[in-house]
C-alpha cells in the first residue's frame, strides 16, 4: 500500500499509510458483530428475565434510549469522541483522520456515518466497489466527508523549515540519490545528531553509518557534519518530488 505524503499549510510534512480494503471490512465486521451482541443481549436479558418491572411505554422507552440509539449512532459516536476510532477500528490499529492528516471534526464524522446507508449492506456493500477504484481505498462516505481511514502505526508527522526549502527553487541538485531510500526516522536522527557541538564524536560515528548505509563510497564535503546535513538535504528534496 502506498503511503500518502502531505505538507500542511504550517510546513509540516505527513505521512500516513491507507488501510486496506480487507483491513476495513474486517473492522467493520467485528463493529457490526459487537453492536449485535450488545443489542440482542441486552434485549433478551431485559424482556426475557424481566429485569425491568415497568409499564410497556417505559419499556419501550427502555428500548429506544438503551438498545436501539446507542446501536444505531455507534460509529459515529466513536469516531467523534475516540479520535476516529470504533472498537474495530481499535483492535486492527486503524484511524479515520481528513485527507490533509488533521482529526476528523463533528462535521466529517456525521457525514461517514449517514453515507453508510448507501455505503453498507443495505445497497450491496456499494461502498467496497467505489474503494476499489479510489485513491486511498475511500468510499463514498469518505470522499463526502473528506477523510480517509489509515494505519495508525504509520502516522508520522515531521516539522520541515521553510526557509530550508528555497535552495530547490534555483535548481537545487541532490548529490546523494540513495538519501531518497532513507525513512523519516533516519531522517529525524541525522537531524537530531547535528544539533550537537561540532566536536561530538556522535557526528562522526553517525556519518560513517549513513556511508554505509548508502554505499556512499567517498564524499566532496569538508566535514562530516556538512555531509550529512546535505543527506539531509536531499531527502527533503526527493520527499517533495513524492508529493
Amino acid at each position: 500500500m502506498a503511503t500518502s505524503n502531505i505538507v500542511t499549510g504550517q510546513y509540516v510534512r505527513i505521512s500516513q499509510t491507507p488501510a486496506s480494503i480487507g483491513e476495513r471490512m474486517l473492522a467493520q465486521l467485528i463493529d457490526w458483530t459487537l453492536q449485535s451482541v450488545y443489542s440482542l443481549g441486552l434485549s433478551y436479558l431485559i424482556f426475557n428475565y424481566e429485569l425491568l418491572s415497568f409499564s410497556e411505554e417505559l419499556q419501550l422507552l427502555v428500548m429506544v434510549f438503551v438498545i436501539l440509539l446507542p446501536t444505531l449512532f455507534y460509529g459515529f459516536l466513536c469516531e467523534l469522541l475516540a479520535g476516529g476510532q470504533t472498537l474495530g477500528k481499535r483492535l486492527l490499529k486503524l484511524r479515520v483522520v481528513k485527507t490533509d492528516g488533521s482529526a476528523a471534526g463533528i462535521g466529517a464524522c456525521l457525514l461517514r456515518w449517514m453515507f453508510m446507508i448507501i455505503d453498507g449492506p443495505s445497497m450491496s456493500g456499494l461502498g467496497v466497489l467505489v474503494m476499489l477504484i479510489t485513491k486511498d481505498n475511500r468510499r463514498i462516505g469518505d470522499l463526502a466527508a473528506g477523510t480517509m481511514v489509515i494505519k495508525t502505526n504509520s502516522y508520522q508527522k515531521m516539522h520541515i523549515s521553510i526557509d530550508e526549502f528555497a535552495p530547490f527553487a534555483r535548481n537545487y541538485r541532490p548529490a546523494y540519490p540513495a538519501a531518497e531510500n532513507l525513512s523519516m526516522e533516519q531522517v529525524s536522527l541525522i537531524d537530531q545528531t547535528l544539533r550537537l557541538k561540532e566536536d561530538d564524536p556522535r557526528i562522526s560515528a553517525l556519518a560513517e553509518q549513513v556511508r554505509r548505509t548508502l554505499s556512499i563510497d567517498q564524499s566532496n564535503e569538508r566535514d562530516d557534519a556538512t555531509f550529512l546535513w546535505r543527506v539531509k538535504r536531499d531527502y527533503q528534496y526527493y520527499a517533495l518530488e513524492e508529493i
